[in-house]
């Protein structure tokens, strides 16, 4: 029965399988303790439930209301305008939308993310500007640097996710409405709002009010993630009346179903009820990150969602991590290694009450340090390459560094077809380290205002894996002739304008190759420098972008 649970993962390489799918194969009909998916643990009160329980022969009997009037009574709880609002049946329906409608050519996205945000474009054949968030900075988006990017590859459409996910770095208000002002002759801006009612870093950190008055800007929200209630898929976008009306003339009548109804129309008598909820949330998400500080060698990352990001110690591999917590303690875990960006020493693990995080703690304490059951996990091969769940997709990027067109790279090489016939060379993929970074302490990694209490909390670090005798040498070969070298080409001048699709977009690394990538290998370019604040008000005085401990 554990190898059945186990290789789901393994069938459902994009996303982690369904809780539905786990407990059918888990044998008593039950699953397990969810640390996976992002749900709010204190919403739906049980009251909330047992009433709709009560009414689940009507709800699942009847047709619902259309959408437009769904629609109307969730803006009025939120106080919207009904003409800028869209809803959909989840977020993922409005994400499908706004690429099929308003993705021409090319989107940029930081990168680890939600996987969607990669894969439906190339789904579609466009290019994705992958955006690499480096380890060594916290997974933080600098968004001058993002910018800066965005203007070198010619990217028509930028998407942010905030808090971003599986990290929860969390951007300010007042810093994404300056990029909005930066990029206003693009495409297409989207602000990904889906986690963002867990933050308490600002106030009112939404950009929901801007998004209405700019021709050019989406804000998109989830109500699953919100109000625990995934399975009844619902979200909603916000934009000004012209974008909200094109994506909403496209959606069926009847998109949403009859339980997104009655909770949306419950939702104004439990406003104190859901108040309460996210308030409870944030302080789990205080006590857990500082339990799970307190392990050796384990990497906890700020976060303002409700899921923490950590990484394994030196040693540990993430999917043998995972199949053990399920299986030996009936505890699921989100390992990240088929998330573009990130790789298997991480893992995202969701904000639970107390008496679940201590299980989970003395889960990995087992299962990382061989306290009551074996030795520590094993570290696997390198070399596990990035699987997205879609054939096509995988393909794509295989082929076309993420540029979503066939031969697109090939073209760019040898010139055919490209730019008028005109050839760009690619420049010369830079090795990737073998070794990730040495792990970060806990309070290093959390930044000026990171405290979340940690730093006392922050046990040895994990002790160093004993030397491997050295193998015994071997007789040199006669060495080869080596051919004459050609004639050094002349330093590439690159054109102005845009780099051409298929080209990679950051020193020579592809998009594949920036999977697990956590700093530049060796002799590889540095770090990105920061852009010149040229368009940009006051950038001298923005915060640090995890948005930690600054004033709202």
């Amino acid at each position: 029965m554990a190898d059945n649970v186990t290789s789901l993962f393994r069938s459902t390489a994009a996303h982690s399988p369904s809780m539905a799918a786990l407990a059918r194969e888990g044998g008593d009909g039950t699953g397990p303790v969810d640390f996976c998916i992002p749900c709010n643990p204190y919403f739906p009160t049980p009251a909330m439930m047992d009433t709709m329980a009560s009414r689940l022969k009507d709800i699942i009997t009847y047709y619902p209301s259309s959408a437009d009037t769904i629609t109307a009574e969730l803006c009025n709880l939120l106080q919207l305008p009904p003409q800028a609002v869209a809803m959909g049946n989840g977020s993922t329906e409005l994400i499908t939308w706004i690429d099929h409608l308003l993705v021409r050519e090319s989107l940029a996205i930081p990168v680890p993310t939600f996987g969607r945000w990669t894969d439906q474009p190339m789904e579609t054949g466009k290019r994705v500007d992958m955006f690499p968030l480096q380890e060594s900075s916290g997974f933080a988006l600098d968004l001058a640097q993002y910018a800066e990017f965005i203007r070198t590859r010619g990217t028509r459409v930028a998407v942010i996710c905030n808090p971003n996910n599986p990290d929860g770095g969390f951007l300010h208000k007042h810093a994404l409405v300056q990029f909005m002002d930066a990029m206003a002759d693009l495409d297409l801006i989207v602000i990904d709002e889906s986690f963002l009612e867990f933050a308490d870093a600002e106030q009112e950190p939404s950009v929901v009010q801007e998004a209405m008055i700019r021709p050019n800007v989406i804000v998109l929200r989830s109500l699953g993630k919100n109000f625990g209630l995934h399975g009844i898929r619902f979200g909603y976008m916000v934009a000004n009346p012209s974008l909200a009306g094109r994506v909403r003339s496209m959606l069926p009548k009847w998109n949403l179903n009859a339980f997104a109804e009655y909770v949306v129309f419950m939702l104004k008598e439990h406003g104190a009820e859901y108040a309460q909820s996210l308030h409870q949330v944030r302080r789990d998400r205080l006590d857990m990150a500082s339990q799970l500080a307190a392990l050796p060698g384990l990497t906890v990352y700020p976060s303002q969602g409700n899921f923490l990001f950590v990484r394994l110690p030196v040693g540990a591999e993430g999917t043998v991590v995972r199949d053990r917590m399920l299986t030996e303690h009936r505890i699921l875990v989100r390992e990240c290694g088929n998330k573009i960006g990130s790789s298997s020493r991480f893992l995202r693990l969701v904000v639970r009450p107390q008496v679940d995080v201590r299980r989970l703690v003395s889960g990995l304490e087992q299962v990382l340090y061989g306290t009551r059951r074996g030795a520590a996990v094993p570290e696997l091969a390198q070399g596990t390459s990035y699987s997205s769940g879609t054939a096509a997709v995988d393909r794509l990027v295989g082929q076309t560094n993420g540029a979503g067109m066939q031969d697109l790279a090939a073209m760019a090489v040898g010139g055919g077809g490209m730019g008028g016939g005109v050839g760009m060379p690619m420049p010369v993929a830079q090795p990737m380290a073998v070794a990730a970074a040495a792990p970060m302490g806990a309070a290093a990694s959390m930044g000026p205002a990171a405290s979340m209490g940690m730093a006392a909390s922050m046990g040895a670090g994990m002790p160093m894996p004993a030397q491997m005798p050295a193998p015994a040498p071997m007789p040199a070969p006669a060495p080869a002739p080596m051919p004459t070298p050609p004639p050094a080409p002349a330093p590439f001048a690159p054109p102005s304008g845009p780099t051409p699709p298929g080209v990679p977009a950051r020193g020579g690394l592809t998009a594949a190759q920036v999977r697990g990538m956590t700093a530049p290998a060796p002799g590889a370019p540095q770090e990105l420098s920061q852009a010149p604040a040229t368009g940009w008000p006051n950038a001298q005085s923005w915060p640090n972008a995890a948005g930690m401990g600054q004033a709202g």
